[in-house]
């Protein structure tokens, strides 16, 4: 984990010089990280970045989507568990959750730019400081009510799983690891919302430094003090899967602030999906009344109107709808993540903002500093590959027990 950090930290402050081209200050600016990708590499490179990244945004609001199911599944089964004993089944179906979280994100989806999102992100952030709180304070709880740190430096004892089984939950880790650093693939799209004086850069590799720092910290705590509590009995969802059983009000607590996080984080990930098609769809349809054509919907009183686009809202309904059907379909969480991250982290962590940075800042070919950034590229796209087998590995292990429309957890 803190390996990843650091290489997300070096080469997203690569990625940050890749805002503007030539000149940090005056130099032209790229909207999308697509822009950044073709102003500065060109060529098939544009396409391939197109694909890897609207492919990830895509996947990930799908595993946001299952992930916010599981934790407003978790509170309806806390609190049956709580009034009916432990003894009792509790099961229920998480479509109803992910149908929920589809319907209130249709509403947000219609919030027409990016950076009219700002104070979900801050709500979003907040929620996250919550349930990391939570999950850090109960596992600390845990230890000090057990009186022993439970657990091995060399992970989950061979006999409770296999060595088969460890070295492909291990490699599915990586994957998992890689999701959580993978905000890379918005970087350049948030910073466009950045005003400048400083420079854009300047102030998103602070930003950057800041976030990475404060998020790891967090990981490094809540997982050590949840595997320090649990040991080989670690659930792969410790605020989820009743690891702690009480008290159960906290959970649902920190399972609502789970919920209520992934309600912006969507968006945060989705608005880039949908400036993407509207601005294909405008470009192939030059002029195009249905496009462009904005009705005034009056809202309470001392509200501006809302500017309703017939567009927007089917095109973004349409994707809502998408990504809700195939989270139902395919509701393995840590699959799901484990592929998508692994798939994502070393072409747009790694690959596009090392290869941009080489060309911009003209950076001579068998250099010493040219060789470790491709030592470094190549050590990512190992590391990217052993993921992406683990998490194939495990959704072929779910496969053998999937039913269309019903949860595996």
């Amino acid at each position: 984990m803190l390996l990843f950090s650091f290489v997300t930290l070096y080469t997203s402050s690569l990625l940050s010089d890749c805002y503007r081209v030539h000149d940090a200050v005056s130099g032209k600016r790229n909207y999308t990280y697509m822009d950044a990708v073709a102003s500065i590499l060109g060529g098939v490179n544009t396409r391939l970045c197109g694909i890897f990244q609207y492919l990830n945004l895509v996947g990930v609001a799908i595993g946001y989507t299952i992930a916010a199911s599981i934790s407003m599944k978790a509170i309806k089964r806390s609190n049956c568990l709580h009034e009916n004993g432990m003894e009792k089944g509790c099961n229920m179906s998480s479509n109803p959750y992910m149908i929920g979280f589809g319907v209130i994100q249709i509403f947000l989806s219609q919030i027409p730019d990016f950076d009219q999102i700002w104070w979900l992100s801050i709500v979003a952030a907040i929620m996250s400081f919550t349930y990391s709180t939570i999950g850090l304070s109960l596992g600390l709880a845990k230890v000090a009510e057990s009186g022993k740190i439970k657990g091995s430096l060399t992970g989950i004892s061979i006999g409770t799983v296999t060595q088969t089984q460890k070295i492909w939950r291990s490699s599915q880790a990586l994957g998992d690891i890689a999701f959580a650093y993978s905000y890379a693939v918005v970087l350049i799209e948030i910073q466009d919302t950045i005003r400048s004086p400083p420079s854009e850069a300047k102030s998103m590799k602070k930003a950057t430094r800041i976030s990475i720092a404060v998020t790891t910290t967090f990981y490094m705590l809540c997982g050590c003090m949840g595997y320090a509590a649990l040991g080989d009995k670690s659930p792969p969802n410790l605020l989820t899967d009743f690891a702690f059983s009480n008290p159960f009000w906290l959970l649902d607590v920190a399972n609502v602030a789970i919920a209520v996080h992934l309600v912006g984080a969507y968006q945060v990930f989705s608005q880039p999906i949908f400036a993407f098609i509207e601005k294909q769809a405008s470009q192939r349809f030059p002029g195009n009344q249905v496009l462009n054509k904005e009705f005034k919907i009056p809202l309470l009183p001392g509200f501006a109107p809302y500017n309703l686009n017939l567009f927007r809202l089917v095109s973004r309904t349409c994707f809502v709808v998408l990504t809700t059907l195939v989270s139902m379909l395919l509701p393995f969480f840590n699959d799901v993540v484990g592929i998508m991250g692994a798939l994502g982290f070393w072409p747009l962590t790694v690959y596009f903002p090392v290869e941009m940075y080489i060309r911009q800042k003209k950076i001579r070919k068998w250099s010493g500093r040219w060789v470790c950034m491709q030592i470094l590229s190549m050590a990512c796209l190992v590391v990217s590959i052993v993921a992406v087998v683990g998490s194939l590995a495990g959704v072929l292990l779910d496969l053998k027990k999937y039913k269309p429309f019903q949860s595996n957890y």
